[in-house]
């Protein structure tokens, strides 16, 4: 579990007729305040807007807007064909909320699955039971997997310092993250480092959240702006790189937020071990390689005036990736729920997904 001065990062409110909370990371780390979501319409802003984010997180964000959905069913008095119709609608808006990770389409259409053995006349709130089940469900396995990338990460994780980009925390995640849970496992078992972390322009993902976990977890962290990270690591203080993935192909090609293929490069330069942690739900095994992976391109004003600031002059244009594409060459390892993929193959990875 997430350590209590960190909190999760969304939550269920009451029965199957409740709603959804979700931290509003946007505010972070000067306001700690929560959205309630009781329409689809708010969960699908939160997920765009980057209120929730982090791959598993918004996967498990879109679980709960099913049941969202079946409450709106249910509170407009919908038949039970028109009910589910109206759900099945409201899953594929949620599953296309953010196309590069593919965690959310994937717990979205396991969610709608467990509808398929349900009688056709079931009502909207059996629909609902249904899907806050399936959503607890994802929920609690996240939290468990998270606790088992921690443990296979720690146990190949070099001795030293660390450098991270984004986040992969407990605000990325339904436990205690992917990346992050590597980092603070090593910590709780008594090994010593300091953690130093990018501040992932635009939004500053590194900067605001990252060390915000790790400065309420009692872990030395440092932020650094990512053009640093290169000097850092030609100064060898850095033991090691290790990052999530929103996507993972069936060559081990692995999409993360943008900066990430440009952290690995330097690592490989300078002989510092790059590793990726992330679920088994990560992998697109449908595709061959990060060239078929869509990535996400968002609004020009995050670049040209970075919360809210503006930085550039009017009439500039931006190129805002939200994700770029690290080629399995230059990644270590990379860190499952289900133990560790080295070397990163295609073979390799069937062998380990598998299990």
């Amino acid at each position: 579990m997430p350590s209590s001065s960190v909190p999760t990062c969304l939550r269920w409110v009451g029965d199957a007729a409740g709603h959804l909370e979700l931290l509003d990371q946007t505010l972070l780390p000067t306001r700690l305040e929560w959205i309630e979501c009781h329409d689809v319409d708010a969960v699908v802003e939160a997920i765009k807007s980057l209120r929730v984010r982090g791959a598993p997180a918004i996967g498990i964000a879109g679980a709960y807007g099913l049941a969202v959905a079946a409450g709106e069913a249910a509170r407009s008095g919908l038949e039970a064909d028109a009910a589910r119709a109206h759900v099945l609608a409201r899953a594929e808006e949620l599953a296309c909320a953010r196309p590069t990770a593919v965690n959310l389409r994937w717990a979205v259409e396991r969610a709608v699955a467990t509808l398929e053995p349900l009688a056709a006349d079931a009502p909207a709130a059996g629909l609902g039971a249904t899907l806050l089940a399936e959503a607890r469900a994802i929920h609690e396995e996240d939290r468990r997997l998270c606790a088992a990338i921690g443990r296979h990460g720690a146990a190949i994780l070099p001795a030293g310092n660390i450098l991270t980009h984004c986040n992969t925390g407990a605000l990325a995640t339904g436990g205690d993250g992917t990346a992050l849970a590597v980092v603070t496992t090593a910590w709780e078992q008594g090994r010593r480092f300091e953690v130093f972390a990018d501040e992932t322009r635009p939004l500053f993902q590194g900067a605001r959240l990252t060390a915000w976990e790790l400065v309420h977890r009692g872990i030395p962290v440092t932020v650094l702006v990512d053009a640093a990270a290169g000097h850092l690591l030609k100064t060898g203080r850095i033991a090691a790189c290790i990052v999530g993935a929103d996507r993972i192909t069936a060559n081990g090609d692995t999409a993360n937020k943008i900066g990430t293929y440009a952290l690995a490069v330097l690592a490989a330069a300078h002989g510092v071990p790059f590793f990726v942690a992330a679920p088994s739900s990560t992998f697109d095994l449908a595709l061959a390689s990060g060239d078929e992976i869509p990535i996400e391109e968002r609004a020009a004003a995050e670049v040209l005036a970075p919360l809210g600031v503006p930085a550039a002059p009017e009439g500039a244009k931006a190129f805002n990736p939200a994700f770029d594409v690290t080629p399995a060459r230059l990644i270590r390892a990379i860190i499952t729920e289900r133990g560790v993929i080295e070397p990163v193959t295609q073979e390799g990875i069937a062998t380990v997904l598998q299990k």
